[in-house]
């Protein structure tokens, strides 16, 4: 592995522009972030986004690491930006998210478990608010703040669904509650949201000021800064903003930081980090979390707008058995040629292709090649993307590394130079109602949307309190287009339910949650737990 000083040399960044955060990591100070991202030199930007995906995910993670390792191989200065894994996940059913095979970004089981404790920083700094909510309505409660209206929560990053409802309680063994209460899993808060959008330390402060708690009997909001907490919590989030580098199983940089999830969230790396990236490199290539009607969607309608860049290019990730799955196999079949399946999930790739396009984005479609493939499935991948004006391109990313993706960045930057740039699909001055609708018609392919008396309502309240700017943030499963999981492939004519409105003041947008989304998520029969160890040596094995 290369040396922390060897990886900002790879940066450009001088010796004292990086320092150490362990034995193989790094950290770069926001003044350096800052500096980088002003000057005119600024490299293209490749979103890494996929196709609808199965519980075994669909390999963005490995593609993102291998393109950037491939274009390096090119000669091209390349970056990857990748959120940091939760550890709820890593415990539970996905496992790691480090990709995997020969395109992993290491030190591996450090990132999976912790790494630099960005992510305990971020549980802390959230839960000192909730302690400081309960202790201003245990010592008399000044600001009057009605406790049936307070819903800020307490986190945790593991996944534990015993601990999705709490009440908490106005005196050691008294009978009445002070307030219900609840957890969410660390990377569903609004703290990690604000973490990963923050441009600096003054930012990071004012988005945590503002941040929505709650209101009083009579109605009004109560925020961070109603209870001075913002300088506690960013103190303890100052280490926290600054973004790590790791490296790739090939020893290029790798910038991995903020963990926002993109299922209630926006779910990509931080805003610093990719200014950094960009501001460094010549190419650099961004996972957006889950398909492109979730991260995709999220990353040109909220991030890009925040970053003031465009994506050039973006590469649509595909799997055979994930057609397979989304034409009807059974999900332990996906992985045996059939042909009958994989025409019928084709107009699910279709859909994404669709949505990619009304961003206006260039996209190269990037077969991840299982072994099992079927030759004549993946000529009819590529025809069937042919038929529509796109590329696709097999990798061997998983058992080659770089190598076996020199193809795949090939026509990555043929479709970067074209010149051509996103562009958001809705307008974050039209009101939520307007934007959800637009959302589920244009990008889902949906007939439009229902609210139930609930949301309508709660969105009542924000209107009330002046806190509807800005672009919604749609809440889903990752596992249908739809918000329905079971609806597989390409639904048509569906109406989403709109359950319930929540404001993240901080992080600037609206959640919209459509179905059920669960921010404390649960963990299987059998947790992914069950297979770590620590081994006489020292060594962490078992990881996924």
């Amino acid at each position: 592995m290369r040396s922390v000083a060897e990886l900002g040399e790879a940066l450009g960044l001088g010796r004292e522009e990086i320092h150490p955060a362990g034995a193989s990591a790094g950290k770069v100070a926001v003044s350096v972030v800052r500096g980088r991202a002003s000057s005119a030199r600024r490299g293209k930007l490749i979103l890494v986004t996929g196709m609808t995906p199965t519980r075994h995910g669909e390999g963005k993670t490995v593609t993102t690491i291998g393109l950037a390792d491939a274009l390096v191989r090119h000669g091209r200065r390349s970056v990857a930006c990748l959120r940091q894994p939760s550890m709820g996940p890593v415990f539970g059913v996905k496992g790691g998210a480090t990709g995997g095979g020969r395109s992993t970004v290491e030190p591996s089981a450090s990132i999976n478990l912790g790494f630099t404790g960005d992510i305990h920083a971020v549980a802390s700094a959230h839960n000192l608010l909730s302690a400081l909510i309960d202790n201003h309505l245990y010592h008399g409660n000044a600001l009057d703040i009605d406790p049936a209206r307070t819903g800020w929560p307490r986190t945790l990053d593991v996944e534990d669904r015993a601990l999705r409802q709490v009440q908490t309680w106005s005196k050691p063994g008294g009978r009445v509650p002070a307030r219900d209460g609840r957890f969410l899993i660390t990377a569903a808060s609004e703290v990690m949201a604000v973490l990963a959008l923050a441009r600096d330390y003054s930012d990071l402060k004012q988005r945590l000021g503002r941040m929505l708690l709650g209101r009083t009997r009579s109605g009004k909001a109560v925020r961070t800064g109603d209870l001075a907490a913002a300088g506690a919590m960013a103190a303890l989030l100052r280490d926290a903003l600054e973004p790590n580098v790791a490296q790739s199983s090939e020893g290029n940089p790798v910038l991995i930081h903020a963990g926002p999830f993109a299922n209630i969230a926006h779910g990509t790396a931080s805003r610093l980090s990719i200014e950094l990236a960009l501001g460094c490199a010549e190419y650099t290539v961004v996972e957006a979390g889950f398909a492109t009607e979730l991260g995709g969607e999220k990353f040109v309608d909220i991030v890009t707008p925040i970053l003031g860049v465009d994506v050039d290019a973006a590469v649509l990730v595909v799997t055979l058995p994930s057609l397979r799955y989304h034409g009807g196999a059974a999900d332990g079949s996906t992985e045996h040629p059939d042909r009958s399946a994989l025409e019928r999930g084709l107009p699910n790739l279709g859909q994404h292709l669709s949505i990619l396009k009304t961003f206006q984005v260039p996209v190269v479609v990037a077969i991840n090649r299982h072994p099992s493939d079927d030759p004549q499935e993946t000529e009819r991948v590529r025809s069937y993307c042919r038929e529509r004006g796109v590329e696709a391109v097999e990798h061997r990313l998983f058992s080659e590394g770089g190598a076996g993706a020199l193809a795949l960045a090939a026509a990555v930057e043929a479709a970067a130079g074209l010149g051509r740039h996103s562009h958001p699909a809705i307008d974050p001055g039209a009101d939520p109602v307007r934007q959800v609708e637009t959302i589920v018609r244009t990008i889902y392919g949906g007939a439009g949307a229902e609210w139930t008396e609930e949301a309508l309502a709660e969105l009542a309240v924000l209107q009330e309190l002046g806190e509807v700017s800005g672009p919604v943030c749609m809440a889903k499963t990752p596992l249908s287009i739809s918000d329905d999981p079971k609806k597989r492939g390409r639904p048509e004519g569906f109406v989403v339910q709109v359950r319930h409105v929540d404001r993240s003041a901080g992080a600037g947008f609206t959640v919209v949650r459509l179905g059920s989304v669960e921010t404390m998520p649960g963990l299987p029969a059998r947790p992914a737990s069950e297979h770590i160890d620590l081994d006489p040596d020292g060594r962490i094995v078992g990881l996924s």
